[in-house]
């Protein structure tokens, strides 16, 4: 790539390589690797703004996908510990409507007990 280029991308903030004492930049195999994929960009038509929102949408996702995997990793590991300590209760509305708490395995009482239905008076 030109020099030039390399300069307006970092500018742009496409790119952002480290700088040496003489104002040297210094790219990383990441920053090479963002550089081929901004020249892809370009040669299939995207506008430099277009290729910084792609940028920045790819970005967004990988963080997105971050997060999805801790908090599943801490689902399975709250599940995990309630399992072992036998916490696995299962709970259902009693007949009054209040919450009541069974056993896994256990069933709620049967729904005519549990729900009552209004009906109208007829004349």
């Amino acid at each position: 790539m030109h020099p030039q280029t390399l300069r307006q991308y970092d500018r742009m903030g496409l790119v952002s390589p480290s700088r040496q004492g003489g104002k040297q930049r210094r790219y990383s195999e990441h920053d090479v690797e963002l550089l081929r994929e901004i020249q892809r960009l370009s040669k299939d038509g995207v506008s430099l703004e277009g290729i910084k929102r792609v940028l920045a949408l790819e970005n967004q996702v990988a963080a997105l996908q971050s997060r999805i995997s801790e908090l599943s990793n801490e689902v399975f590991a709250l599940r995990s510990a309630s399992q072992s300590a036998g916490l696995g209760r299962v709970f259902a509305a009693g007949s009054s409507g209040d919450v009541v708490s069974l056993t896994r395995g256990q069933r709620p009482r049967g729904r005519s007990q549990a729900l009552v239905i209004w009906k109208p008076r007829t004349k």
